[in-house]
């Protein structure tokens, strides 16, 4: 077996609810279900239940019950089991016929001593027990009926969704976002005048909200899980005030404290906050393929990280609009084909001239093989010429059955390079050079004057003109690009100016997006006022300027923007990069902004003596293996840089990413005026 990742990691938890799901009907909660697509696929999931008369079910209040002929049950579930969740549970048990039920939860069982208010002295000395676990198992057979029955309920860490071997998401915490300075404020309003929070940097864990400090520990829970499966002692460090809670969270976590005491390898985990660097989530510089698919394709339904790909094309369908609900969509994870998974790690991994030619050989390669009648053509491939490769399949069942994951990512580049959405792409590519070169010679209110004119209401847009999401877009790069700015006398007259444009331009839409409905708290246009929607704007500007300020507390990291000069026009420099660069910088000097969270007394002891002894402080270059976290999501350009920096910087060494999903540029403005920030939802 290769050596332990991301993907043997799920595979192993997966591997572990396989051997309780025979002859059962299954219940997965949406995180799970996305674990389960990525790690293994539903398909080895139907196998080892093995019973046509039992199904895979979404663990949801309406969820159908068990019949006579379905005595077990499995719930798969990626929460806490709490509240509303052990509600469902209930409600779904005591309409079946269960006699066995089986209830895998994703946070382990110190978590839910937390969750219960249970104190640390307290938990400690009821190491080796599961009191929580325990009492649900005798709930579950008295909701079953018959307190002779079985039930088992136990700890599998399903945290991840591996999307290749150097890159893995978290769909359980999709929503987890860092801070932005208005919710300090919030955080304020229920604290005493003498204990008011002064910035972000002043926010530790004390200050949050229950629910987020529970939420980050389910997080650290899982994470150390897989510290533990990695075999490592992971030291901890973070870039940003929400990161550093993370961080310190992992560090001086109980289970994860007795389990480095044992771990013969040693790791880095950097914990890294997305507000610090939303240019490069907003951005188009990314050429990649699989970027671009991920953005213009529709999400899968339940899902973070997948899209939908219309399949119609290879039934004898008609392409009517009407008959793409009529078959499955395909998908971009193929966990159990290893030649799309080939092809997909490839495109995760190329540019996307190169990666459309991946495209067209392993078509080419599938065709030869299944001797469909191919005609070879060389040169600039085109949508047309990949469609009529995917064509060749379309009557043959053997040869779509051998090759239907192929066909899937086949479909997905061509859809997305017939997408009008993608030739949009290099306009958004434009501008957002323009913008770069505006920002070293201008001020801000100049370069939102450059914006005024590309916004227009519904009736006088075409396709070529921005939406207003796409402006929110535009908006967000600007602000984060810029980052810190001197005020200008000018630059509240522009923002006004702005603001009632897109109040207007809100107003006047036919139909208002989800996304529109969030910021205006308006579920139609037709309610929409325009004092309505300028209110909002106002807040929307509020977060729009926290996102300038977000690199404020930063000494070293200030700043992403690189002025132009007598070669170079100006440009943008990711923080990410910064960040691997500066861990990796063969000086070794004392990372400024890349915080080491202590562990415990024996750091600060040794940070203490290192100011008058030669005691090496932890350094995030110390370990062969280099873990990095970036809390808010991570786009597919992104992971590839950092994949092919590190070895160039300090060869031997490996390298993660992990993230809270992927993202795409609509992603960013859903995830930064969302009002659940401080109050996640845990499921009670």
């Amino acid at each position: 077996m290769s050596a332990p990742g991301v993907q043997s990691f799920t595979q192993q938890g997966w591997d572990q609810v396989l051997t309780k799901v025979k002859r059962a009907l299954v219940y997965l909660d949406a995180a799970s279900a996305e674990s389960l697509h990525w790690g293994c696929g539903s398909t080895r999931l139907l196998e080892a239940v093995g019973s046509p008369a039992c199904h895979l079910r979404e663990f949801e209040p309406a969820a159908i019950g068990g019949g006579a002929q379905q005595p077990k049950a499995v719930f798969v579930l990626s929460s806490l089991l709490k509240g509303r969740t052990v509600e469902i549970l209930r409600n779904i048990i005591c309409r079946s016929h269960f006699q066995y039920c089986v209830v895998v939860t994703a946070v382990n069982h110190d978590v839910h001593l937390t969750a219960n208010h249970v104190s640390a002295v307290a938990a400690a000395e009821l190491e080796g027990q599961q009191p929580v676990f325990e009492q649900l198992e005798e709930k579950l057979c008295e909701w079953m009926g018959d307190m002779n029955y079985t039930a088992e309920v136990l700890h599998i860490p399903l945290l991840l969704a591996p999307a290749a071997p150097h890159l893995a998401l978290t769909p359980a915490f999709a929503s987890l976002f860092p801070l932005l300075s208005q919710d300090v404020h919030l955080l304020n309003s229920a604290r005493p005048d003498k204990r008011r929070l002064g910035s972000l940097g002043e926010v530790d864990a004390s200050a949050l909200t229950p629910e987020l400090l529970l939420q980050i520990r389910c997080l650290v829970s899982g994470l150390s899980s897989l510290c533990e499966h990695l075999g490592v002692r992971e030291e901890c460090f973070a870039v940003g005030p929400f990161s550093r809670i993370i961080a310190a969270d992992l560090a001086n976590y109980a289970p994860a404290k007795n389990r480095r005491k044992t771990s013969a390898g040693r790791a880095s985990v950097v914990f890294v906050d997305r507000t610090l660097d939303l240019t490069g989530a907003v951005g188009h510089h990314g050429d990649n393929l699989v970027e671009k698919i991920i953005s213009v394709l529709p999400q899968l339904p339940g899902h973070t990280c997948d899209v939908m790909v219309n399949m119609v094309e290879l039934t004898a369908l008609q392409k009517e609009e009407e008959n793409q609900n009529v078959v499955a969509p395909g998908c971009l994870a193929q966990s159990n084909d290893a030649s799309a998974k080939a092809l997909w790690e490839a495109l995760l991994n190329t540019k996307h001239k190169e990666a459309v030619m991946e495209v067209r050989r392993h078509l080419v390669e599938a065709a030869s093989r299944e001797n469909l009648p191919i005609k070879m053509s060389m040169g600039r491939v085109t949508p047309v010429q990949l469609m009529s490769y995917i064509q060749l399949f379309k009557n043959n069942l053997k040869a779509l059955a051998n090759h239907c994951g192929l066909l899937q990512l086949g479909l997905a580049t061509v859809q997305t390079l017939k997408h009008p959405q993608t030739a949009k792409w290099d306009n958004f590519l434009a501008f957002e050079r323009l913008l770069l070169q505006s920002i070293g010679e201008s001020t801000v209110s100049v370069v939102l004057n450059q914006l005024l004119p590309l916004i227009k209401p519904s009736n006088q847009r075409t396709s070529d003109d921005y939406s207003p999401e796409e402006l929110l877009i535009l908006l967000i790069y600007i602000y984060s690009v810029t980052g810190e700015f001197a005020e200008d006398k000018n630059l509240a007259e522009t923002e006004e100016k702005v603001k009632k444009a897109l109040a207007q331009v809100f107003c006047e839409e036919s139909k208002l997006s989800p996304l529109l409905q969030k910021i205006t708290g308006c579920d139609s246009s037709t309610n929409l006022t325009f004092h309505f929607a300028k209110v909002a704007l106002d807040e929307l500007f509020t977060s729009l300027r926290d996102i300038a300020g977000a690199r404020d507390l930063m000494k070293q990291f200030k700043s992403v923007y690189v002025p132009a000069n007598h070669t170079h026009q100006a440009s943008y420099k990711p923080l990410l990069k910064q960040v691997v660069e500066e861990i990796f910088n063969p000086e070794r000097p004392d990372p400024v902004d890349i915080e080491h969270m202590s562990s415990g007394l024996t750091d600060l002891l040794k940070t203490g003596f290192s100011m008058f002894m030669k005691v090496s402080r932890p350094h995030p270059s110390d370990h062969p293996l280099l873990i990095l976290f970036v809390v808010g999501g991570v786009t597919v350009s992104e992971a590839k840089m950092i994949k092919d920096l590190v070895p160039s910087l300090k060869p031997g060494t490996q390298v993660i990413v992990l993230s809270t999903r992927l993202l795409k540029p609509q992603n960013i403005p859903e995830l930064l005026f969302a009002t659940d920030r401080l109050h996640p939802d845990l499921g009670f």
